[in-house]
């Protein structure tokens, strides 16, 4: 493991342990696998919660081998449960129900505050984007470039 993954995993371990303490936890989105719900940038909010809080659909925190995985709640089965990134050709391997940290409560998406309950995906993009990489990086760059277009004009001073 390198330096880099070792702290990695350290500051993933460390948020995990603050989000138990204190039920509450906020996480930088970087990966692409919950296009469109959830963007590279995007700030999840988390709120710990037990198996049986968790309802199919949700998008749920849970975390193995020293990394997050904020993906969507499939099923529960006995001791495990299923989980699949929105853009993701299959599902993940099972994870252990004490796996499971918490459930997206929230986004914070260029400022504005989105509830999560009232943040509905668009399945077929979803789709779209698991089945061709070409959709996926358009979509990336158009939103990377809109961002840059909505930056607070002391960024842009700054620039």
């Amino acid at each position: 493991m390198s330096t880099g993954e070792s702290c990695s995993a350290h500051r993933d371990a460390l948020a995990a342990e603050v989000l138990g303490r204190t039920g509450r936890l906020r996480l930088q989105v970087r990966g692409e696998s919950m296009l469109p719900s959830l963007w590279p940038g995007d700030i999840a909010e988390i709120a710990a919660c037990s198996l049986g809080d968790v309802g199919r659909g949700e998008i749920v925190l849970a975390f193995r081998e020293g990394r997050f995985f904020l993906h969507r709640f499939l099923s529960r089965h006995h001791e495990s449960f299923l989980t699949r990134g929105d853009s993701m050709p299959t599902r993940d391997p099972a994870f252990p129900a004490d796996a499971l940290l918490g459930k997206l409560v929230g986004i914070i998406r260029n400022g504005q505050t989105i509830s999560a309950t009232a943040h509905l995906s668009a399945p077929a993009v979803g789709i779209l984007f698991r089945h061709c990489g070409l959709a996926r990086r358009v979509a990336l760059r158009l939103h990377s470039s809109r961002k840059s277009d909505c930056l607070p004009l002391a960024d842009l001073e700054r620039a």
